[in-house]
């Protein structure tokens, strides 16, 4: 399926919107956002991935003076440099480069401050999926990267304080159950923690339908590879398009006051089962789905490509859902957050956020630092150090991760 047909689905069967949701508050903002961009150095870290790519597609038409992009994964950098340059129309300034390397490393910091900062400074460099929690390794790795070294870089960014700065969040930040929806969580409160030095700003929303990793993208390579599809039938999320969500994050920075959290403005009967994304897909590429009732069924299927072909149907197993982590349906907001629904269209604003005390953060750091060192630290532990800091966080475990699952 080419990448137009795959816009097309995604607006016609996934997010029900023909235009982005995000239009219209982009116009009535028009003038101040290209006041907030215009002639700025930006810096976007995590750059080459589905959100980070769509944010600088959202910025570039304001014509900023340099926009420096750095990410771990060279290949996507390289694409995204392609798909920019060829692109009609597309503003590209001339001081552009990309950089391959870890944002928590010394060569980015000598990069940084030869720099001497940047005047706007967006981070999208985050393990953003469910299944990265599966044991204390995996675990380690995600809060590093979630929370540490985003630390680490505000406290380079105090050094050089840029007028706007926006970390991106998740609707799985809202009453969390998993460790990556606590991560970001408390990335919140980390962030906010340095909003007496600069402007800083967040925002929780959906999938981003068919985005790196994600289970529909997958969808598309099982069928590229003629694999089962397989998905849980009674998870329910909400979706953005790649385009939404990068608007969503260039209007939560440009706009945002200081310590604000934005999120989309969507109803619950917008929220959307993946097997029905599965179906759906497959119906529009001529197969009816052929239910199994294992993923070994599944398989066996699948490696029928005669009958597949001439009796056009596609094997799927459709399963409840059995794995850590999982709420069968998200949430953006709690009901202790205080909401400003009327400043935008079609973004809600979670306002009067409580910020931590910089003192509490640093003891956590301390104490998962502290953790990691021991050879006996099991996952368990972790999640008690993060409950401490985060009373709310309902860990759900269920002994099994999405690894163990096609």
């Amino acid at each position: 399926m080419e990448m137009y047909d795959i816009n097309s689905f995604i607006s016609k069967y996934v997010t029900m919107r023909e235009s982005s949701m995000f239009l219209a508050d982009i116009e009535h903002n028009r003038k101040e956002i290209e006041n907030r961009i215009k002639n700025k150095t930006i810096l976007i870290i995590g750059g080459a991935g589905s959100i980070g790519s769509s944010f600088i597609k959202a910025v570039l038409p304001y014509r900023p003076k340099s926009i420096v992009v750095v990410d771990i994964n060279e290949n996507a950098l390289t694409e995204l440099t392609r798909d920019l340059r060829s692109t009609e129309g597309m503003f590209i300034p001339e001081d552009y480069i990309t950089y391959p390397m870890d944002f928590a490393s010394a060569v980015f910091e000598k990069m940084f401050r030869k720099r001497k900062g940047f005047q706007i400074v967006a981070n999208f460099s985050a393990h953003k999926h469910v299944r990265s929690e599966k044991d204390i390794y995996s675990i380690e790795a995600l809060l590093r990267n979630n929370i540490i070294n985003a630390k680490k870089l505000l406290d380079i960014l105090a050094e050089y304080p840029p007028e706007e700065y926006f970390c991106v969040s998740t609707d799985k930040a809202a009453n969390p159950v998993n460790i990556m929806g606590a991560s970001k969580r408390i990335m919140e409160d980390v962030i906010f923690s340095y909003s007496d030095i600069f402007p800083v700003k967040t925002a929780r929303f959906a999938n981003v339908a068919f985005s790196n990793g994600s289970l529909p993208a997958g969808f598309l390579e099982r069928m590229r590879k003629h694999q089962p599809l397989s998905a849980p039938k009674d998870v329910r999320r909400y979706f953005v398009s790649m385009e939404e969500s990068g608007q969503i994050c260039m209007l939560s920075c440009m706009l945002g006051n200081n310590r604000e959290i934005f999120f989309p403005k969507l109803k619950e009967k917008q929220m959307m089962t993946f097997d029905n994304i599965a179906t759906t897909l497959l119906q529009e590429q001529g197969y009816e789905p052929y239910y199994c009732e294992s993923e070994r069924q599944a398989a066996i299927i699948a490696s029928e490509q005669k009958r597949i072909e001439t009796q056009k149907i596609y094997p799927v197993y459709y399963s409840v859902s059995d794995t850590s982590g999982e709420k069968d349906y998200e949430e953006f907001y709690t009901e202790n957050e205080q909401i400003d629904g009327d400043r935008f269209e079609a973004l809600g604003v979670i306002v009067e956020k409580e910020v931590s005390d910089k003192q509490k953060v640093e003891e956590l750091l301390r104490k998962l630092e502290a953790a990691f060192l021991e050879d006996t630290t099991e996952k368990q532990d972790i999640v008690r150090i993060l409950q401490e800091f985060l009373p709310n966080f309902q860990h759900i475990e269920k002994g099994k991760s999405l690894d163990s699952k096609m």
